[in-house]
């Protein structure tokens, strides 16, 4: 999506969003005319305007980063009023982030105190923020995770869509926890394929401490080839939170990129994982007129780049046909020329599922219990 774009109101918050959070690296361009004019127009927002922002933010994971900035500009400013609009959203934010990570911590633990081998997948990618609901893997057995979350924190099981049974997993309501807690058991991946990836996820995992808690992620590397199954091969679209993350990680020297390709090689989605990375290069490139320091041998492998992006529905889509369809056939071929034919039967239903989706969204309005 390019700046040029914008619209209706949607497209316009999404490109507020990324002029913030997507700053020039160079500091003495802070006032160019860029940024000046970003910062007028944050200045003369509309509540309704506002609204839209921080409701597209919140969509996006980017919330407590996007008002945030909001609201030191209003203050730098002198705005009392839209300052205090800021301020009460991030407050309920806050709140909310705070008790979640309190149970994340106590079900860390609590996996932990019974030898269970865990980590916190997806969900503190966008830390300061915090997603929807609540990702940890593991390799316990599901009757173990199952007795632990029912008697020490009263949890419901969720009934299982078609795609959680292949997906390999379950959602737990717990009481006093409005986002459910989502367990990954033994397999990753849209269909439950990525039996590999997932056996060395644990071996691999490192300790943060975040927000006064230590809790066990994934390493880097295992986190962009997690996050390109989530967009590249399942949900066909973008949050900023990914383009934002990932850039951060990649302006850090954080990303390992030899080490990246050979470990998403191994599981078959190394041009997924390529193409990912050419996506957020490109659209970081579009705002701050340099994208990320690629090595030649990833863009090598990307399959197509962010001019195939578009804007659409209040995320950045990525084209499912023919571009997405072609990354699932490579993986399907791979999975296939590996043996793995338990895995490729796993993966084959991909389409059949996804056809499903659809027309359940067209006849009742929601793909619930298919996807």
């Amino acid at each position: 999506m390019t700046q040029a774009a914008a619209q209706s109101p949607s497209q316009k918050s999404m490109i507020l969003l990324s002029q913030m959070l997507l700053p020039l690296r160079n500091e003495s361009t802070a006032n160019s005319p860029d940024r000046i004019e970003l910062k007028r127009e944050l200045l003369n927002l509309s509540r309704a305007e506002y609204e839209d922002l921080a409701k597209l933010a919140d969509s996006n994971h980017v919330i407590v980063r996007g008002l945030e900035m909001f609201l030191n500009l209003m203050r730098e400013k002198g705005d009392a009023v839209r300052a205090e609009w800021a301020e009460s959203a991030l407050a309920v934010e806050k709140t909310r982030i705070h008790t979640a990570m309190m149970f994340l911590h106590e079900i860390c633990s609590a996996f932990e105190e019974h030898e269970y081998s865990v980590t916190v997948i997806k969900s503190l990618d966008h830390w300061p923020d915090l997603g929807s609901d609540l990702d940890i893997y593991t390799d316990a057995k599901p009757e173990d995770v199952f007795k632990l979350m029912s008697r020490r924190f009263s949890a419901r099981v969720a009934s299982q869509s078609w795609g959680d049974r292949l997906a390999h997993k379950w959602n737990f309501h717990i009481p006093g926890l409005p986002e459910a807690v989502e367990v990954h058991i033994g397999r990753l991946g849209q269909t439950g394929e990525q039996v590999s990836l997932a056996s060395s996820l644990l071996e691999r995992k490192r300790k943060v401490f975040v927000s006064g808690f230590t809790f066990p992620v994934p390493s880097n590397s295992d986190r962009l080839m997690i996050s390109t199954l989530q967009r590249m091969y399942r949900h066909f679209y973008f949050r900023l939170c990914d383009v934002v993350d990932t850039a951060a990680l990649a302006d850090a020297g954080n990303i390992d990129y030899v080490d990246l390709c050979f470990l998403s090689q191994r599981s078959g989605i190394w041009e997924g994982v390529a193409t990912y990375l050419a996506i957020v290069s490109d659209y970081v490139e579009s705002y701050r007129g340099s994208g990320l320091d690629l090595p030649k041998f990833v863009t090598a492998y990307a399959r197509f780049r962010g001019d195939e992006v578009y804007f659409g529905r209040g995320f950045l889509r990525v084209p499912i046909m023919p571009q997405s369809a072609r990354l699932y056939g490579s993986q399907l071929a791979w999975v296939l020329a590996n043996g793995e034919l338990h895995n490729g039967a796993r993966l084959s239903l991909l389409p059949w599922l996804a056809t499903a989706a659809v027309i359940g969204q067209k006849l009742t309005g929601s793909d619930k219990g298919i996807w």
